[in-house]
């Protein structure tokens, strides 16, 4: 092949790539275009159906009420306190039974997946305690702990425990026996094959639980809340539902998403960090 053909053979490339790109590009305002739609379709059709009469604002409300209702929030503040009060401490309480609920479950987890004479021992206790619907244990956390924090966060490590666990468990027995054989032929500890071998291969498990944890941690937080607190987003639900007030219902659901969503963003950056390896996908290509 002569300079000429090369030259040629490298514009073509550069012409096709080129063109990958824009398609990718044109994809991706596709897809926000599409979403715009969609809110707009949704919160309009809300709106008039609330005007015209086709539903009770009473009882659904509007989005013109929520928005009102989340701009006294943030300019007068609630019948608690301020707004960023209020988040904070769900915000807190939620972080904070995330990250206990997380570290104990991989712990958990990596213990009795490498070891499995505890896992037949501890697995049917494990299966007990998973069966129980967590959320009624709001009560009893509320009633031993009292209505601060501790019952809240309790509450949020049980909800994450058990999530972040199975995956941990499942990502250590998933993770590659010849791997493990051939780090073990070269001398390796058990230690070293746990944090050289089995923990890298259960990550990308363990990162997957940590998107589904947090919003259960939240959903822990909240509900503890909601059975009893001074203070919290929860406790805003219950007032504004004391108070048949559905803006207010609608308007604290909008701070938990915002707030849920952020966490979302946050975590998927920090897989991302912690997965560089991992080669890109369509969906991170198009971003």
């Amino acid at each position: 092949m002569n300079q000429s053909e090369a030259a040629g053979w490298e514009t073509e490339i550069e012409a096709v790539e080129a063109r990958a790109q824009a398609a990718i590009r044109r994809r991706w305002w596709l897809v926000y275009a599409l979403r715009i739609a969609v809110l707009v379709i949704t919160l309009g059709g809300w709106e008039l159906a609330g005007r015209v009469g086709w539903i009770d604002p009473f009882f659904f409300s509007m989005p013109s009420l929520i928005a009102i209702q989340i701009w006294v929030w943030l300019t007068e503040g609630t019948s608690q306190g301020p707004l960023w009060v209020q988040v904070l401490v769900t915000l807190e309480e939620t972080t904070l039974g995330f990250l206990i609920g997380s570290v104990l479950g991989v712990i958990c987890g990596i213990a009795l997946g490498r070891n499995r004479l505890l896992a037949d021992v501890f697995s049917l206790y494990i299966k007990i305690a998973n069966s129980v619907p967590r959320v009624v244990l709001g009560s009893v956390f509320i009633i031993a702990m009292g209505l601060g924090m501790a019952s809240k966060v309790a509450l949020a490590v049980v909800m994450v425990f058990f999530v972040v666990f199975g995956n941990a468990f499942q990502g250590v027995r998933e993770a590659d026996g010849n791997l493990i054989a051939n780090a073990r032929i070269l001398g390796a500890s058990n230690r070293q094959v746990t944090f050289a071998v089995v923990l890298p291969s259960a990550m990308t498990w363990i990162l997957a639980s940590l998107h589904v944890s947090f919003g259960f941690a939240l959903v822990g937080a909240v509900v503890g809340e909601f059975l009893g607190s001074r203070q919290g987003i929860g406790l805003l639900i219950a007032t504004a539902q004391g108070a048949f007030n559905a803006a207010g219902v609608f308007a604290a659901m909008i701070v938990l998403a915002v707030v849920a969503l952020t966490a979302e963003f946050l975590l998927t950056h920090l897989e991302n960090f912690l997965l560089k390896w991992r080669p890109p996908q369509f969906s991170d290509m198009a971003h």
